[in-house]
């Protein structure tokens, strides 16, 4: 399994430590010329459009402009690897599939689809003739529901039936990693140790949080070079062993 690390943008004053992940995902709303190199250099860079979140926020958008920028920097620095804008629940899945044709027609490469429960198990099964990697969306807002990840094994399952890859957005929680072999996810949770005056400790192909006694004495910068370091310890187990 291929823990991308999200949210890099954060590590602007340290783009050295950012070297350190094999697997990476960045958001074009928030990427950095930093992150640009990594790109190319990393084993896997998969690109979110940001979209939702800007959208979500109450950002007034001409997504026909956006979508153009989108397209722009995908096909000026070559992203192999990118997902639809993945915002039904905004504008409707039929604009959606619009822009998806549109993105794909004008990169010349298909991108990743995301399917919501919103499309229904009929749509997924036609997602995953047609495309060779695909993505589950909604984990992270929880619109997918703790109760429901046992439904994870079939959408895998169905996937590599079909020789197509399957990708967990915001698929963080380490217990259920162990549990549904996706091949790829991503992950922000580095991050929410310096929120929440926390560090993480790899051990033993998980990890655990040990709090500070004081938040006021909380360098985040050193917290947040330690955590991603402990995450990409994680990602080496999960490489070999998930």
């Amino acid at each position: 399994m291929k823990v991308c690390l999200a949210g890099t943008s954060t590590l602007q004053y340290n783009p050295e430590i950012v070297k350190q992940s094999k697997y990476l995902l960045e958001s074009f709303f928030s990427i950095r010329d930093f992150q640009k190199p990594f790109i190319k250099s990393s084993d896997l860079f998969i690109l979110d459009s940001g979209a939702f979140t800007f959208m979500s926020v109450g950002k007034k958008v001409d997504l026909n402009d956006f979508t153009s920028k989108y397209i722009e920097f995908i096909n000026r620095n070559n992203v192999e690897y990118f997902f639809e804008l993945d915002i039904d629940s905004i504008i409707g899945l039929s604009k959606v599939e619009n822009i998806r044709y549109r993105l794909e027609r004008e990169t010349k490469k298909k991108c990743i689809p995301v399917w919501h429960k919103s499309r229904g198990k009929d749509y997924y099964l036609e997602m995953i003739k047609e495309y060779d990697y695909v993505a589950i969306g909604g984990i992270a807002i929880k619109n997918i529901k703790r109760s429901e990840y046992k439904y994870f094994k079939w959408f895998i399952e169905e996937a590599h039936k079909h020789n197509c890859k399957i990708h967990g957005l915001g698929m963080t929680s380490i217990k259920e990693l162990h549990k549904y072999p996706f091949d790829s996810v991503d992950s922000t949770t580095w991050l929410s140790g310096a929120r929440f005056g926390t560090v993480f400790q790899y051990q033993n192909g998980g990890l655990k949080t040990i709090s500070f006694k004081n938040r006021r004495t909380i360098d985040y910068k050193k917290v947040n070079n330690h955590n991603f370091m402990e995450w990409v310890k994680f990602q080496k187990y999960a490489d070999m062993h998930l």
